[in-house]
């Protein structure tokens, strides 16, 4: 199958109307339901955006590559479109885009339009192949092109095998899906590669499979290996090698910085011992422990946050709808159930959060250990949510203590304890089953990895639920007591931190705190932690406006431009909105932000704002104790930080 087989002619949009990234995802799926292609469109737009949330896949160079395999789709087809304008997608590279292949892949389908889609790749990074594409103007038109350059590509000279006197590296790359960034990375290696006279060997572990693996003696020939992936892949057969591990988009955008790490020896060694399952993360470029740490933790929350968001939103709403509705003053202790609409929400919403602890630790011990730490995982978190514990508790009959199975909830750090536990115990029964003879490997991984995982961690939870559910209880105390200089300390603290690194480890850290102090603080009416979290994190895009609407002079065009679309991030709290910015000119506008965000928060806790929702900015502004404060918090550290940011940016 080649990539003009899945390149519906019918579904092309060549004058796309959207100017926004979500507007744009519309636009395209509706194409797609309309032609048949797609049964559902909030199911397919759902994977699209899920996609979307792990890494954008606007790659750069005007070119996005939205995709998703789902149930929703009929057959594999691939939806060419077009923006005559560019488009906001959040890039990888910060620029508009106006080339736009949308992906559908079928859930059940086979693995021969995966091999095609690779193809897709070689076309796009091919020079010239994008800006041809652009002056296309009939659907005929597209198919022609891809038609004239499969043409040209045959009569290319193969690649020459690597003679004795030329370096040799080797590389794996892997995306979350595995069906585009996997094949773009792998590209643009090999095209680098032979631009600096280097042999390559690349591995993809892409959604069908791992394609054109390493062998033993690639790997022992190669000067060094190079991973660009997302997802945990096979490390232990590079136990000794000089090896740079760094997430999938660097292997596209920045293939000669990469192999040029490795000719130039600057790779570290990498030892097995040290990390079985390495996760490449843009914000750790060495798998140090604390980058380790930080990948692991960020698998797990990565995978909790729908449940989060969806559980605690729903939740919200049902506080709202009561209080709407009205509740008697003697019904007040069932605020949020009375009326029967409003108990249906909560319902809906205790359902999912009774899934958020499991799926931390699930998908923490995962990241360490691979799949077989998933069960172990799940497991280390359901008994931190439900408390088992070995404990002392009143005999029934006589009242006294005696040794028992008590209900200790640790809650969230308990879970996080427990997915790090879980991937822990998987390492260690890794390394003592080694020495199993050959014929029992099929025996491990469905019988002696699930049985002793699940046995061993779940009986060293029920002790370390103990020291946790103590530390989690102080902690759930001291938030629902912020009051007066506490609460400001703490909103100057968390608010400062989401301007930190917008999106980075620091932020991350302290949105992650915030979301899991709502669990505990949701029937009392929200949690002013979460309420500082996303209001310091609203400030850095919305002052990039205010710099660039007071200090015109200071910024070109394009940064103006810019700063208007960092309204709508500002509002709807997508705190990477004022990352460009931020990268450009870190010395002044980082400072800038932290300021105004940390303001923001300290006036939030001095208020005692409270917030019931974890995402949603201004959308979800009804679900906080105060909405016209709120809004006037974030504007006052929006102003402050502008002003700030435009007086020291030196003037263009």
């Amino acid at each position: 199958m080649k990539i003009q087989d899945l390149l519906n002619k019918d579904v092309m949009l060549l004058d796309l109307q959207a100017t926004t990234k979500e507007a744009v995802i519309d636009e395209m799926v509706s194409k797609l339901v309309e032609k048949g292609i797609v049964t559902d469109f909030d199911t397919f737009k759902a994977g699209i955006m899920n996609r979307e949330a792990q890494t954008s896949t606007g790659l750069g160079d005007g070119i996005a590559m939205p995709h998703s395999k789902n149930a929703a789709v009929k057959e594999a087809t691939v939806l060419f479109a077009k923006s005559n304008k560019g488009v906001d997608y959040e890039a990888l590279d910060g620029a508009p885009v106006d080339l736009f292949f949308m992906i559908a892949a079928p859930d059940g389908a086979n693995d021969t339009h995966l091999a095609a889609l690779a193809e897709l790749s070689q076309y796009l990074l091919k020079d010239g192949f994008a800006d041809k594409l652009r002056q296309v103007t009939t659907p005929d038109d597209v198919i022609a092109l891809f038609n004239e350059t499969e043409e040209e590509k045959k009569e290319e000279a193969p690649a020459a095998p690597a003679t004795d006197n030329q370096d040799f590296i080797v590389a794996v790359t892997a995306c979350t899906t595995g069906i585009a960034h996997t094949y773009m990375a792998e590209e643009a290696l090999k095209k680098q590669a032979a631009e600096m006279g280097v042999a390559i060997k690349v591995e993809t572990n892409g959604a069908s499979g791992i394609g054109n693996k390493l062998t033993a003696d690639d790997i022992k020939r190669a000067k060094g290996v190079i991973i660009a992936a997302d997802k945990a892949v096979e490390m232990d057969r590079f136990d000794g090698k000089p090896l740079i591990s760094r997430p999938v988009a660097e292997g596209i955008k920045k293939p000669e910085e990469l192999i040029s790490i490795i000719l130039d020896d600057k790779a570290d060694t990498y030892t097995a011992a040290a990390d079985s399952a390495a996760v490449s993360d843009a914000s750790a470029e060495k798998l140090s422990l604390g980058g380790a740490f930080y990948k692991h933790l960020m698998s797990g929350v990565s995978q909790m946050l729908p449940f989060v968001i969806g559980g605690g939103i729903a939740i919200a709403l049902a506080f709202l709808i009561d209080n709407l509705m009205g509740v008697p003053k003697d019904q007040l202790s069932n605020l949020g159930s009375y009326h029967e609409l409003a108990s249906l929400f909560k319902n809906v919403g205790n359902a999912a959060f009774e899934f958020m602890l499991p799926i931390l630790a699930g998908y923490i011990a995962y990241s360490i250990a691979e799949k077989p730490g998933l069960v172990a995982g799940f497991v280390a978190g359901y008994i931190a949510k439900s408390g088992l514990a070995f404990g002392k508790v009143p005999f029934a009959s006589g009242g006294k203590e005696t040794l028992a199975l008590a209900g200790v909830p640790s809650g969230f750090l308990g879970a996080l304890v427990g997915g790090f536990l879980a991937g822990g115990v998987i390492l260690l029964l890794k390394k003592l089953l080694t020495g199993l003879p050959r014929s029992l490997e099929g025996v491990k991984s469905i019988l002696l990895y699930p049985l002793l995982g699940v046995l061993v961690t779940g009986f060293l939870m029920l002790f370390v639920n103990i020291p946790m559910a103590s530390i989690n209880t102080a902690l759930n105390s001291f938030l629902e007591n912020l009051s007066g200089s506490s609460a400001v300390l703490m909103g100057l603290l968390v608010g400062g931190m989401m301007a930190v690194d917008m999106g980075g480890p620091v932020n991350k850290a302290a949105y992650v705190f915030g979301t899991g102090t709502l669990a505990a603080t949701v029937s009392s009416g929200g949690s002013v932690v979460m309420a500082s979290v996303m209001a310091g994190g609203m400030v850095p895009p919305l002052a990039v406006f205010v710099a660039t609407l007071l200090f015109k002079d200071k910024f070109t065009k394009e940064e103006r431009d810019s700063g208007l679309t960092n309204i709508v991030m500002g509002l709807s709290f997508i705190t990477e909105g004022a990352i460009p910015f931020g990268a450009a000119d870190p010395a002044r506008a980082i400072p800038s932000f932290i300021v105004g965000s940390a303001l923001t928060g300290a006036l939030v806790g001095l208020s005692g704002i409270k917030l019931m929702a974890p995402h949603g900015g201004i959308f979800v502004i009804a679900l906080t104790s105060n909405a016209l404060l709120y809004l006037l918090y974030i504007l006052i550290g929006a102003v402050v930080s502008g002003i700030l940011f435009g007086m020291l940016r030196k003037a263009k």
